[in-house]
């Protein structure tokens, strides 16, 4: 399965993280599992998968808030980060969005845009042997307001020096289609695992 582009000469691209540089969705799910699992709580695939995006914080915050739990917000992030870098020597990139890297790299500068906090971004793209790729990263805590907002994106496209309309977006949420559409940006929206594997 091939991703097909938008028309247009892009100067940039703009890549969120996981799911779609790193086919690492699945892995963030496990980790996920365990950590909560501490805590009696669940999140079901379903929901884990619609809220793709969001900062870790947040996601612990309203589950908080739905299942009326006190969950520490730090404690269990910096658990699920544990979990997920212990599962990290499995992680492979996402073919479709590497075949891009590899086509455009060193022709046009790259950014990675994430909700990740930037020691998982790092780990995850250091797997992958694709780290050194990027000429900036954008993320969590490095911005104000989270996806569906433009600001990271647009920091991003500040950070290479490239205009917005000239950036191409590749994202595997609709929250991050939604901000790269904020930021005046063109985007591809990357496949989730259960659609690709259908080629």
């Amino acid at each position: 399965m091939k991703l097909k582009l938008p028309e247009g000469l892009f100067r940039a691209y703009l890549f969120d993280c996981d799911g779609t540089i790193a086919d690492s969705m699945p892995l963030h799910y496990l980790a996920w599992r365990k950590s909560l699992a501490e805590w009696n709580c669940e999140l079901s695939e379903e929901l884990f998968y619609a809220w793709g995006g969001r900062p870790t914080a947040e996601i612990i915050s309203t589950l908080n808030q739905q299942h009326g739990l006190s969950m520490p917000v730090e404690r269990v992030a910096r658990r699920k980060e544990e979990f997920y870098f212990e599962l990290l020597p499995e992680l492979k990139a996402v073919p479709e969005v590497l075949e891009h890297i590899e086509a455009q790299h060193g022709r046009i500068p790259f950014a990675v845009v994430s909700g990740s906090a930037r020691d998982s971004v790092t780990a995850s793209l250091e797997a992958l042997k694709l780290l050194d790729r990027f000429d900036a990263l954008v993320c969590a805590g490095e911005y104000e307001k989270s996806k569906p907002d433009a600001e990271a994106f647009l920091l991003a496209a500040a950070k290479l020096g490239v205009a917005p309309m000239n950036c191409l977006v590749f994202e595997d949420t609709e929250m991050g289609i939604q901000a790269a559409t904020a930021a005046g940006m063109a985007s591809v929206k990357v496949p989730p695992p259960w659609e690709r594997s259908v080629s």
